[in-house]
């Protein structure tokens, strides 16, 4: 076939295009692609037994392998059409960064002697610039380091890890363990020419005794030519101030990359639920990568945004999952929670408790003044009763749904929790609006301030803040709450373990609220989880 010169020089240039495209020069402006990868690790099958540096290096290696692969199919992912004769346009979708979870590599419940053999030596320091595929005689005991690093220069893709590390410390160092070593749970991150760009220490250890918490937190954060500053951090972090919330607020960080493995556990704590909380609070995006191992309730991985993510939960199978996604490097959406007019027209009288009613005349249970079935001060209606149970290792004071529609207030100590609530499908679910304010004391410390309408475990009081994944009741709802804390954390998860969004949340006169309009399915928790970290 015989083409002029004019179509010729469309079909080339049409073919230059393709080629730029599969080159990745040409991406969506305003937006980076990202992966992350939820890896079922390999274990050691005694992580107690003392092996040495080439056993060690042998089982890391079979999970490196993994990440390989992974690293492969994350920067080569390309969509292909035919548009011309001559031309295939490829469409690169390939991902510029990719995150692996905590303990990935070298697995978890080692001591502190049997994680030694898998411990790389990393230099906590940025002003030597290395690049340990490039350089790997610098240091010694850095094989893990060469071959994430190769990683990122054979695809040239940014890249995130987490492993153990070791350093050498002098016993005039106040800090320096008896053994002469600080063992550090540690993320890398490396830029797609295989440099190290970052490292971070993690700084809230969860009963993980093989590792010491650095002397000070790591404010840690990497630059790249798409979307700017990332912030690190890594799993039990993200409930603490320190170093986390610092990090964002002192460098005005919109990216974050969060190794983590995570065992869910709810209603108020499941992987995907809090992260996308935490993107939310914070208004950034949130690489997160968990580990996979469902019989320890370890899933739950994702990209999100403020106001989307692409989330991957699953306790059914094994194997591991790859996610990549497009998302914008701008976080700044338009918020809906400044016009909510409609929030305050539609309470209940007596739940007006910011528009200068005093105390005295607000109607709002305290704790332990009211009994079951006791008429309210305020008139003749019967008020539900309070209920007392265990959810989340705490002891929630709970008022229950039993209507179709209604309003609702519960306190304790100096919270006071509102709803207005009406189910848009008529079930037989028991649900609750429960409410804690005080110290969290399992699994860690810290102080906790939150307003939950959760679906309980079955009919009965007892089983308010049990474990539930399913639900059908679609629900619509205000709740809200005179939190004392800033940092409120919006969770909306629903029947699946799945995410809902809301349609307005935010501060409206001293009084922190979220509002849905129907749940997209049924509603499992919608709940406020406020920090109160200055009563840690």
């Amino acid at each position: 076939m015989a083409y002029t010169m004019a179509e010729l020089c469309w079909k080339l240039s049409v073919c230059f295009f393709c080629y730029q495209l599969v080159l990745g020069r040409v991406k969506k402006e305003g937006h980076y692609i990202a992966a992350v990868y939820e890896h079922e690790s390999i274990l050691s099958p005694n992580s107690t037994a003392l092996v040495d540096r080439q056993s060690a290096l042998e089982l890391m290696g079979r999970n490196l392998d993994i990440y390989e692969q992974q690293v492969v199919a994350a920067a080569r992912q390309v969509c292909c059409s035919l548009v011309a004769v001559a031309c295939v346009l490829c469409i690169y979708r390939g991902a510029q960064i990719i995150v692996f979870p905590e303990d990935g590599i070298h697995g978890f419940n080692f001591t502190r002697s049997s994680i030694y053999p898998y411990l790389d030596f990393v230099l906590h320091s940025h002003s030597v610039k290395w690049n340990p595929c490039r350089e790997p005689y610098l240091f010694n005991d850095t094989e893990v380091l060469q071959r994430l690093s190769c990683m990122a220069l054979k695809n040239k893709i940014f890249l995130v890890a987490n492993l153990g590390t070791k350093q050498p410390c002098e016993h005039t160092d106040p800090h320096c363990p008896s053994d002469g070593r600080y063992q550090f749970n540690t993320n890398v991150a490396f830029s797609d020419d295989g440099v190290l760009v970052a490292t971070y220490r993690k700084h809230n250890l969860y009963f993980e005794y093989a590792f010491d918490t650095p002397p000070e937190p790591d404010y840690t954060l990497f630059d790249t030519p798409f979307a700017g500053k990332f912030g690190m951090f890594t799993c039990f972090d993200i409930l603490f101030f320190e170093p986390a919330v610092n990090l964002i607020q002192q460098y005005k960080l919109k990216q974050v990359v969060y190794p983590t493995a995570w065992m869910n556990q709810l209603p108020l704590l499941s992987a995907v639920e809090f992260q996308q909380a935490f993107a939310t609070a914070f208004n950034i995006n949130i690489l997160a990568a968990n580990i996979h191992h469902p019989t320890l309730g370890m899933t739950g991985s994702g990209i999100y945004t403020p106001v989307k993510s692409f989330i991957y939960h699953n306790m059914e199978s094994y194997g591991g999952k790859l996610i990549v996604a497009e998302i914008p490097v701008n976080t700044d959406y338009q918020t809906n929670s400044d016009s909510n007019e409609g929030f305050r027209e539609n309470l209940h009288q007596s739940c007006k408790t910011f528009t200068g009613i005093s105390p005295d005349d607000q109607v709002c249970f305290k704790e332990g003044e009211e009994s079951p079935g006791r008429a309210s001060e305020k008139g003749n209606e019967q008020l539900p009763p309070i209920f007392y149970a265990e959810m989340m290792y705490d002891n929630f004071t709970f008022v229950p749904l039993w209507e179709e529609k209604g309003e609702l207030q519960v306190c304790a100590n100096t919270l006071c929790c509102y709803l207005n609530y009406q189910r848009a499908v008529s079930t037989d679910e028991f649900y609750a609006l429960g409410v804690f304010d005080g110290l969290h004391t399992v699994h860690g410390t810290y102080y906790v301030q939150a307003c939950a309408l959760v679906k309980c475990g079955g009919l009965s009081f007892s089983t308010c803040g049990q474990e539930v994944i399913d639900a059908t009741a679609r629900i619509d709802f205000q709740l809200w709450g005179n939190m004392s804390t800033p940092y409120i954390f919006p969770l909306l998860l629903t029947s699946g373990v799945t995410l809902d969004f809301a349609d307005h949340m935010g501060w409206k006169n001293n009084h922190y609220f979220i509002s849905k309009n129907r749940t997209s399915s049924g509603l499992l928790t919608a709940a406020l989880y406020g920090r109160w970290y200055e009563k840690d």
